[in-house]
C-alpha cells in the first residue's frame, strides 16, 4: 500500500507539465489492471504461493480511447490463459463498425428519428462527413484485408449459410443474401472462411463464392454441411469434391408442417432418438424405423424421410467424436445470430459497403475468439486425415 501511495505522487507530481486528469486516469486504470490479474493467478508480484494458477509474462500495449484523450496501457500477459480488462469492451472494433454505419446514414440523409435518437446515444452530434469518410476507410481497409487473407492447410468441414439484410439502393429497399463459411481445419480450430453479400442465393453467386475461397488456398475439405437450397447444392457439387450433410435441424423444420401441432411433440422426440444414437449402422436402423412408424399416419413425412436418407445421414461416416456438430448447421447458426444481433439495430444499411464493413468487423472480433480454444480435438481430426480406425472412446 506505501508502494502505492509513493507511486500516486510521483503521478501527481510528473503530471503538472502534462494533462492531469489522464495520467490519474491511466495510473488508476493500471492498478485495477494488477488488481485483476492478481485474482486470476492467485498471487501478486514476487510472492510464492502454493495456490498460484499461473504467472504473469510481460504486457502487450493498448490504446484506450477515452474523453481524457487517448491512454496507452500496458495490459499483462499471462503464461497460461489469456487476461482482458474488465473495464474495456472486448468488441470494440465491432462496435465501432456499427457506429460508421449508424454515422454513414446519418450523413446521407435516410436516417429515422430512431437513426437521430441513435446517433446522440452513441455521441455523435453534428459529426462531419469528412469524419464519416476517415472512419469507414480505416475500418473499410482492415476488413478487406480479413476477407482476402489466404487460408493454410486443409479444411474436412465446411459449414455454408445465408443470412438475408435489408439495403437501400437507389430510391427503393431491397433484400440481399450475405452468404457465410466458416470451416475446421486439420488441427480442429474453427475459423471464419469468407463472407460476401450478393443478390440472392443463386447456384452462380454460391459458385463464385465458393471458388473464391478456393482460390485462397481452401483444400482437403470432406464434408459440407448446409441446408438444401437447391442453388447451393449445385455449388457444392460443382466446386467441392466432398459429401454433402444436409441439415438436421432444417430438415426438421421442413418436415414439421406436414404434422398436425397436437402430435407435434411426439414425433419431435422420435427423430430426435435418431441423431442421439453413435454407431452408424444404428443410426440408420433407428431413422428407418421411425420413417416406418409415420409411413401409415403421415405418408408426406414417410416421402421426405425417404428421399432424404442419405443426406441427412451422411455425417455417420465420420467420426463419432463430431457427430453432434457436424449433423446440423447450428455452428454457422450461433454466429449468424450474433451478426442479426448487431445488425438489427441498423435496420436498412445505407449501402453494401456499410453492410461488409459491419459485418466483417463481427466476424473478425468472433474470428479471433475462436482462436482461443479447439472446436474439435487435434487427436481426433488426425486421425480423420490419415483415414486410420478412430476408437472415439479414446479421444
Amino acid at each position: 500500500m506505501t508502494l502505492d501511495k509513493m507511486t500516486f505522487l510521483e503521478v501527481l507530481n510528473q503530471a503538472q507539465d502534462k494533462d492531469f486528469l489522464a495520467e490519474v486516469a491511466k495510473f488508476t486504470l493500471e492498478r485495477l489492471m494488477d488488481y485483476e490479474v492478481t485474482t486470476q493467478t492467485g498471487a501478486p508480484y514476487y510472492v510464492r504461493e502454493e495456490d498460484r494458477k499461473t504467472y504473469r509474462n510481460g504486457y502487450r500495449e493498448r490504446a484506450f480511447d477515452t474523453r481524457l484523450g487517448t491512454l496507452n496501457l500496458e495490459i499483462p500477459k499471462l503464461r497460461e490463459g489469456s487476461y482482458f480488462p474488465s473495464f474495456l469492451e472486448s468488441r470494440k472494433r465491432s462496435e465501432k463498425a456499427l457506429i460508421s454505419v449508424i454515422q454513414e446514414a446519418y450523413v446521407q440523409g435516410v436516417s429515422t428519428r430512431k437513426m437521430d435518437d441513435l446517433v446522440k446515444a452513441f455521441g455523435m452530434e453534428g459529426i462531419s462527413k469528412s469524419q464519416v469518410s476517415s472512419l469507414c476507410q480505416e475500418i473499410d481497409t482492415k476488413v478487406k484485408a480479413f476477407q482476402d487473407r489466404p487460408l493454410e492447410g486443409e479444411w474436412p468441414y465446411v459449414y455454408l449459410d445465408a443470412l438475408y439484410i435489408k439495403v437501400r439502393e437507389l430510391d427503393r429497399v431491397v433484400s440481399k443474401a450475405c452468404i457465410i463459411a466458416i470451416g475446421v481445419n486439420e488441427t480442429g480450430q474453427r475459423r471464419i472462411l469468407g463472407f460476401a453479400l450478393k443478390e440472392n442465393e443463386s447456384e452462380i453467386f454460391w459458385t463464385e463464392f465458393l471458388e473464391s475461397i478456393k482460390k485462397r488456398g481452401l483444400k482437403g475439405v470432406q464434408l459440407v454441411i448446409s441446408d438444401a437450397h437447391s442453388g447451393l447444392q449445385g455449388a457444392i457439387a460443382k466446386t467441392l469434391n466432398a459429401q454433402w450433410q444436409r441439415c438436421w435441424v432444417h430438415f426438421m423444420r421442413n418436415i414439421l408442417p406436414h404434422i398436425p401441432k397436437s402430435h407435434m411433440n411426439e414425433v419431435m422426440g422420435l427423430l430426435r432418438l435418431i441423431v442421439r444414437e453413435e454407431e452408424p449402422q444404428e443410426i440408420q436402423n433407428r431413422y428407418r424405423k421411425v420413417m416406418d412408424s409415420l409411413k401409415s399416419k403421415y405418408p408426406k413425412v414417410y416421402d421426405k424421410m425417404k428421399d432424404a436418407e442419405e443426406d441427412v445421414l451422411a455425417y455417420r461416416h465420420f467420426p463419432k467424436v463430431h457427430h453432434r456438430k457436424i449433423y446440423s448447421n447450428n455452428p454457422l447458426e450461433r454466429t449468424n445470430r450474433e451478426v442479426r444481433r448487431r445488425t438489427n439495430v441498423v435496420g436498412i444499411f445505407p449501402n453494401d459497403a456499410s453492410v461488409l464493413r459491419l459485418i466483417g468487423e463481427v466476424l473478425h472480433q468472433i474470428d479471433e475468439d475462436w482462436l482461443q480454444h479447439n472446436y474439435m480435438s487435434p487427436a481426433s481430426m488426425q486421425l480423420l486425415l490419415n483415414e486410420s480406425e478412430i476408437d472415439n472412446d479414446s479421444i
